[in-house]
This record gives C-alpha cells, sequence and structure tokens, in this order.
C-alpha cells in the first residue's frame, strides 16, 4: 500500500494550476515601497502572472496531485 503525500499548506494558499498544468501565483513586489515605482509598473503588477519553467518545477514538488 503507498503513502499519500502531503501537500505544502503555504503552496496550497499561494499557487493553482491551469488546465494545461502551467502554474498561476499572483505578482511580487507590492507589499512597500510603491512610491519609487513607476504607475506603469504598477499596473502590471496586478493580477496574476504564470511562473516560470523552473520555479514552477519546484513547486509543483509541493503539490503532488494538483489543486
Amino acid at each position: 500500500m503507498k503513502k499519500k503525500l502531503k501537500t505544502k499548506s503555504s503552496v496550497k494558499k499561494r499557487f493553482k494550476l491551469t488546465a494545461t498544468g502551467k502554474v498561476v501565483a499572483t505578482q511580487s513586489g507590492k507589499r512597500h515601497g510603491m512610491t519609487k515605482r513607476s504607475k506603469s509598473s504598477l499596473r502590471n503588477q496586478r493580477g496574476t502572472t504564470i511562473l516560470g519553467k523552473s520555479d514552477s518545477r519546484i513547486v509543483k514538488l509541493y503539490m503532488p496531485y494538483g489543486l
């Protein structure tokens, strides 16, 4: 009998998988210091982004059954 793997709780809260298996995450860099940044960069940081291949490989290790 195989043992079930646990999903990391932090990954569960921060990431989602698309139908094609890509990892979706919220945009980074909006916690503080917004006065330094241009308005266009702040607009680009709204919403979500798709992670790159190397980052998404790490995230997928922590969610073995997808979400």
